[in-house]
């Protein structure tokens, strides 16, 4: 985390979407063209079209978290910057807040005429699992407001994953939150097998713990089908202008060798040892590592309050200035190519993983307990989400978690509240101890005084996260 948590509290409580002239509301559900093939899952890798697909993309929030807007809602925006994305050569980008409300087709389209795919992460600050407080989040409006993003986003052939969640568990004290985010995955596969929509995988973004790496990973991947998610990925901050070994990767290509499905890195880009000249593509793209994971995509477009991007957008929103790194991200993405051939994926059918035994220092999780889908939400499943809340709503931090129900023991029956720090669904995060730092993506950091005081805060208006 990069900000103080008082200051994450004002920024959430002003990030109320603003209705601005280049947003456009939803339509009746016009679809793009159908310009590039789905991707699907095979084995421990992803393919397109019969061919292998490697992640070579770019994390997109401009305005960063806190702002908390939908950039493939806003046509000038979207222009101005896969333009951008053109000249960089990436395949895939990374949206951290999506509106359900708001219409996509143009900016959609310009993705798949850029050959271009989205991974669309289904949460927003006010919509997410509460790191300090995941039973009341786990809800029916939450719900729906995932299930809305799923509707809207299923229709493009192009959109290529979704995230169920974003570093919820950032530490060894927040492992309690991870039943909810896989009920969340379980829940958006379920709903697309009843809603007929189109197979489109579902996993999650991982923060890089040390502590819990290997039993998050596993747990992600563990049980039936149903539950478990189709890829995994962690947000990497380890290599900073060094090398396969001195980063350690070597051995987190080591621990996943035998994973089963497929693997990428949701974020990578130090910036803590000078300009970057990403050499992680090099061995991304190298038979080193192919075999295991898929590539990656580099944090991020737009240079924020962290500091982390390669572009800077000007004052009237209508250029951007690049930095020197942009130059060095096209130069390793030119230098440095996919593969031409499958890079010997090390399994061709996907398979489970045993789940991690439970520990209560590092990992307090009993594997065989998930909640249960709120009785509210099973008419969800019939008759759809409808229009969801976008990203202005109340919000689903309050529900009563008391309601749940439970495949196995409840978690909360003997439960005390986490003193790790706070954060909610595609939450914030704390910095491990190693140079296996947990992410600077999106990070929704919100004490418990976020959780009771919001309506307070949206009433005043907040104003102006990382």
């Amino acid at each position: 985390m990069r900000l103080s948590t008082a200051a994450t509290v004002l920024a959430l409580g002003g990030s109320v979407l603003a209705a601005e002239p280049s947003l456009t509301s939803r339509s009746s559900g016009t679809k793009t063209k159908r310009a590039l093939p789905a991707i699907s899952v095979v084995g421990n890798a992803f393919f397109a079209d019969g061919k292998r697909f490697y992640v070579r993309g770019i994390d997109y929030q401009p305005g960063g978290a806190a702002k908390n807007e939908d950039p493939l809602a806003n046509t000038a925006v979207c222009k101005r910057d896969i333009a951008e994305f053109k000249e960089l050569g990436v395949n895939a980008v990374r949206v951290y807040s999506l509106d359900s409300t708001l219409d996509h087709d143009e900016c959609m389209e310009l993705l798949a005429d850029a050959g271009i795919y989205l991974m669309a992460d289904v949460n927003s600050p006010n919509y997410s699992i509460n790191r300090e407080h995941p039973a009341p989040s786990y809800n029916t409006e939450y719900l729906q407001a995932v299930f809305s993003i799923v509707d809207e986003f299923a229709k493009y052939d192009h959109t290529m994953l979704f995230f169920s969640g974003n570093e919820v568990i950032n530490d060894e004290n927040t492992t309690h939150t991870a039943p909810y985010v896989k009920a969340t995955t379980r829940d958006i596969k379920s709903y697309m097998r009843s809603r007929n929509l189109r197979t489109i995988p579902v996993g999650y973004s991982a923060a890089d713990v040390s502590e819990n790496r290997q039993q998050t990973a596993d747990y992600f991947n563990c049980g039936d089908d149903d539950v478990r998610s189709d890829f995994f990925a962690f947000n990497d901050y380890s290599w900073c202008n060094t090398d396969f070994l001195t980063a350690g990767w070597n051995q987190k290509v080591r621990n996943f060798t035998d994973y089963g499905i497929p693997i990428f890195l949701s974020e990578f880009g130090c910036i803590t040892n000078g300009e970057r000249r990403f050499g992680e593509i090099e061995s991304l793209m190298h038979p080193n590592m192919t075999s295991v994971y898929s590539g990656g995509m580099m944090y991020e477009y737009t240079s924020e309050e962290n500091n982390y991007g390669i572009v800077t957008v000007k004052d009237d929103d209508s250029n951007v200035e690049k930095s020197p790194e942009f130059a060095n991200l096209a130069s390793a993405f030119s230098r440095w190519p996919a593969p031409t051939g499958d890079g010997s994926p090390q399994h061709t059918t996907t398979k489970s993983v045993a789940c991690p035994t439970r520990d209560a220092q590092w990992w307090d999780v009993d594997p065989e307990s998930l909640p249960i889908l709120p009785q509210q939400a099973e008419s969800l499943m019939d008759n759809g989400a409808g229009e969801g809340p976008g990203l202005e709503g109340s919000g689903s931090q309050s529900g009563d978690g008391t309601a749940l129900r439970w495949t196995g023991a409840d978690p909360n029956s003997n439960d005390t509240d986490s003193d790790s720090g706070s954060g909610n669904g595609n939450g914030g995060s704390q910095n491990s101890d190693d140079n296996d730092s947990a992410a600077p993506g999106q990070h929704f950091e919100v004490g418990a005084v976020a959780v009771t005081g919001m309506a307070l805060l949206f009433t005043l208006g907040g104003a102006l996260l990382l």
